[in-house]
């Protein structure tokens, strides 16, 4: 039997926590896992991240089957999914640590996310020009573990319950033909 070749997407748009609680949802999406990228302090702890002095910012690495999700998928769902023209700031959420970045891990990755930027931009989608950064993946750090799976096991929380239980409802409404028939994530 063929082990299937997996990929890795890093995503950050805001809060973790609402960042994992979408792409858990979508078919051909293996894990995700929250945690810090992009900054200049190793195995930094989210009291530094929040601090706004490591240089990270909240992202999500995405495991996923190419033959069953694409790049381009996951940065349509990425695009749609939040605010991409606000600097350092989602929401209520204001910081370099809650900036809109896309971390690279091949050119093909650079390309199509340049891409779709400049696409989205000259299309006038947003009311304003997009901020988000496409950098170079270089390192990831996992965020410490009740971070991980928040949302599911945290859902009734009032952060949950007035901003992250929206977004995924109106995540799901939107892309009802990408979402997982499993009720696990």
């Amino acid at each position: 039997m063929e082990a299937r070749k997996v990929e890795t997407a890093t995503f950050g748009e805001g809060c973790f926590w609402c960042v994992e609680a979408v792409f858990q949802n979508l078919k051909g999406v293996q894990s995700v896992v929250s945690g810090y990228a992009g900054g200049h302090v190793k195995n930094p702890t989210y009291q530094e991240v929040c601090a706004d002095t490591t240089g990270h910012a909240e992202v999500c690495q995405i495991t996923y089957d190419p033959k069953e999700i694409s790049y381009t998928e996951l940065l349509e769902i990425f695009w749609k999914t939040h605010d991409p023209t606000t600097l350092n700031r989602q929401g209520n959420d204001v910081g370099t640590q809650y900036r809109s970045v896309i971390f690279y891990h091949d050119e093909e990755q650079k390309k199509l996310a340049e891409h779709y930027k400049k696409k989205l931009d000259l299309s006038g989608a947003f009311h304003a020009p997009i901020v988000t950064e496409i950098v170079p993946f270089t390192a990831f750090y996992k965020a410490e573990d009740y971070h991980q799976n928040y949302f599911n096991e945290h859902g009734n929380q009032p952060y949950c319950a007035l901003v992250i239980r929206p977004k995924v409802d109106k995540f799901r409404k939107a892309f009802k033909t990408k979402l997982r028939n499993d009720s696990t994530h």
